[in-house]
């Protein structure tokens, strides 16, 4: 089993420091949900669950992800957790500052625990290289034009190996190392990452919004997009994404989520 996970590497992982503070993994771990993100909404209906709170589940029969999309996660394989987030004054109108902390927290755990490069595709998928290692469903509760609660559900793929689904170029932690991870530590380490990341907010926007600039995939160049409105194809580079969530493209052009996707060469 890989063991190093080096907790005092967690400003070199992300790439920002947090302080002093420290956030424990406040994790449960059940054998089976639907979805973990639906889990958590119905036991905060109940009673109120605290910032970092986690559901993990070996086996996710429901799992949500972008788009509509379904996740596919081999039972007892893969990390596929939510996170009860509950970031204090961050406006509604700037909630995508929560997906931007959760993703480079992502990526920060999986650099660390492979020596792999990690980067955020726009929105939140994490990559390495042209392969997708991890997914993001944040859902935001708002109160007050302010969240009030944003429940983020990670699909990490950590030691699946054989890919049934037509998901574009998936890719494990295993694969990329040869090594078995513990699902349940890397599960620990990853909710103590994005719960530390996430408090931080908003004081330490611009400093998570740096650091997500750093980390996005295809930052350089200029690479295939496909609008999905017209269903046009064209070539263009990032210029950069606006603390909305907003994509800038080199060519003057504007995208919120789901208006325009990146075009994703299949491997042989």
């Amino acid at each position: 089993m890989h063991e190093s996970y080096r907790h005092a590497k967690s400003a070199q992982s992300t790439g920002l420091t947090a302080g002093d503070s420290t956030h424990q993994a406040l994790l449960t771990i059940v054998d089976e949900a639907g979805s973990t993100n639906s889990v958590m909404t119905e036991t905060d209906r109940r009673e109120a669950l605290p910032h970092g709170y986690a559901i993990m589940a070996r086996r996710q029969t429901a799992g949500r992800g972008q788009r509509g999309n379904s996740w596919e996660s081999e039972a007892g394989q893969n990390v596929t957790l939510s996170v009860m987030l509950r970031p204090e004054g961050v406006e509604a109108r700037e909630q995508f500052m929560v997906s931007e902390a959760v993703a480079i927290a992502t990526a920060g755990v999986v650099a660390e625990l492979t020596g792999v490069q990690a980067e955020v595709k726009w929105p939140n998928d994490i990559y390495v290289g042209q392969q997708k290692i991890a997914g993001i469903l944040i859902e935001c509760g708002l109160e007050g034009g302010r969240i009030s609660r944003a429940i983020a559900g990670i699909g990490l793929n950590v030691n699946q190996s054989v890919w049934r689904s037509d998901a574009p170029n998936p890719v494990s932690m295993r694969q990329l190392t040869g090594e078995e991870y513990d699902t349940a530590a890397t599960a620990r380490l990853l909710v103590e990452r994005v719960a530390r990341l996430t408090a931080m907010l908003p004081a330490g926007a611009d400093e998570i919004e740096r650091s997500y600039a750093a980390r996005l995939w295809r930052r350089e160049g200029r690479h295939l997009w496909e609008d999905a409105a017209s269903g046009e194809v064209f070539r263009a580079g990032i210029a950069r994404v606006e603390r909305t969530g907003r994509l800038i493209l080199d060519n003057g052009r504007e995208y919120w989520f789901k208006e325009v996707k990146q075009v994703i060469p299949e491997l042989p």
